[in-house]
């Protein structure tokens, strides 16, 4: 073509990758050589390798399966022996009504095993009797089959002394067999920034009827001088049974319906705590132009034996004078301080000890004489029970 530069075939240029493939053509030959040598080299290592590997993984599958088995051996050896103990607690705890077991009697089977078991459950046995704690104490019934207290804590708690019926009829004794430990606990000397209690008033110190030094919470409630005076409180008034499942009431079916309990509580405030611990309600009270600290001074005169308690200036014969009917409070001992001692007898119950902000929605029983004071019921009492629970109500009130 004219005007156009031409080469002839065999002087054409050759790209630089056909060039170097030319000129190294027995070297690169040589080297695909040794990379395929190196090649086979590697995957029979890589072989060795995954052979190695296989059987460590069925060593571990081995050695996972010999764990699995030993755990399950060791499982079911727990369970037989569970089941077994079980059987022996409820062979020796049947003791025939009325009768007393001897403790020097030989025991049928003298095997050592055997000889053990019976030992044991005749302790246990010894000191529930000893306690008082009796099937006729816990259902009101007349049989004196004793009632064996578990001795692991997982089945003590789903004893059915926990659980209704059974705990409205267990007496303190039962339940101080084992939780008795609630009357020795003492406060601390001294609070960890070195405040002496003796140097200290506790809340509850401050009403002119707590005497003494401080005290725990269940020793206040049942041992202390003033509530044996003016309460007579079971273990069960507070506590009505939990679920130890899930500590929530109608959680699962086998609770629907209990309403015993509140949630996460072991008991129920509402039902108990608030009936001594709750707001003094003087906006109800007619005449009372505050609170009772603020007020009492002008109702009271110390002198005077018929003026020392300012609250029977008014409820000696004229308001609420049917009152404290209940199996739980000593009202003739609760009278009989009233008449005699400062108004913190009363007020001690009715706001003076208050935990909640809300006051307890006392039952209204009719008094003598209420149509003469009161003409027409107030509207927050229109809703009030005119009785006291059948379960705390006195015989005959």
């Amino acid at each position: 073509m004219t005007g156009a530069l031409s080469f002839p075939l065999s002087t054409v240029p050759r790209s630089r990758h056909q060039q170097l493939s030319v000129r190294n053509r027995g070297g690169v030959s040589g080297s695909f050589q040794k990379g395929g040598a190196q090649a086979d080299g590697t995957m029979h290592s890589s072989k060795s390798l995954l052979a190695g590997r296989k059987n460590a993984l069925l060593s571990d599958s081995i050695g996972s399966l010999h764990q699995s088995l030993a755990g399950f051996l060791f499982i079911s050896r727990l369970i037989l022996s569970i089941v077994f103990a079980s059987l022996l607690a409820s062979c020796g705890s049947g003791e025939p009504t009325g009768e007393k077991t001897s403790e020097t009697s030989a025991p049928v089977n003298s095997s050592p095993a055997s000889t053990r078991a019976d030992t044991r459950l005749a302790a246990v046995s010894t000191n529930i009797a000893e306690a008082g704690k009796t099937v006729a104490e816990a259902r009101g019934t007349q049989t004196a089959a004793v009632i064996a207290i578990p001795e692991d804590y997982e089945r003590a708690r789903w004893h059915p002394i926990h659980f209704k019926p059974m705990i409205d009829k267990a007496s303190n004794k039962q339940c101080l067999a084992c939780h008795k430990d609630i009357l020795k606990r003492k406060p601390r000397e001294s609070s960890p920034a070195g405040v002496r209690a003796a140097d200290s008033l506790a809340w509850y110190q401050t009403l002119d009827t707590y005497k003494g030094e401080q005290s725990t919470f269940h020793a206040r409630h049942l041992t202390s001088d003033f509530a044996r005076e003016v309460m007579d409180l079971k273990c069960n008034f507070c506590h009505q049974g939990n679920d130890p499942r899930e500590e929530n009431p109608g959680s699962h079916k086998e609770n629907v319906g209990d309403t015993s309990h509140a949630m996460r509580k072991s008991v129920d405030p509402s039902k108990t705590c608030l009936r001594c611990h709750g707001k003094f309600p003087w906006e109800h009270m007619a005449g009372l132009e505050g609170p009772w600290p603020e007020i009492r001074a002008d109702l009271e005169d110390p002198e005077d034996p018929d003026m020392r308690n300012g609250c029977m200036s008014c409820h000696r014969e004229n308001y609420r004078t049917v009152r404290h009917q209940v199996t739980y409070l000593n009202p003739e001992n609760i009278e009989k301080l009233a008449a005699k001692g400062s108004s913190d007898v009363c007020f001690g119950c009715h706001g003076g000890r208050q935990w909640y902000r809300i006051a307890y929605p006392y039952p209204r029983h009719k008094w003598p004489g209420m149509e003469d004071v009161v003409e027409e019921t107030p509207d927050w009492a229109k809703n009030r029970p005119t009785q006291s629970e059948a379960r705390y109500r006195r015989a005959g009130k």
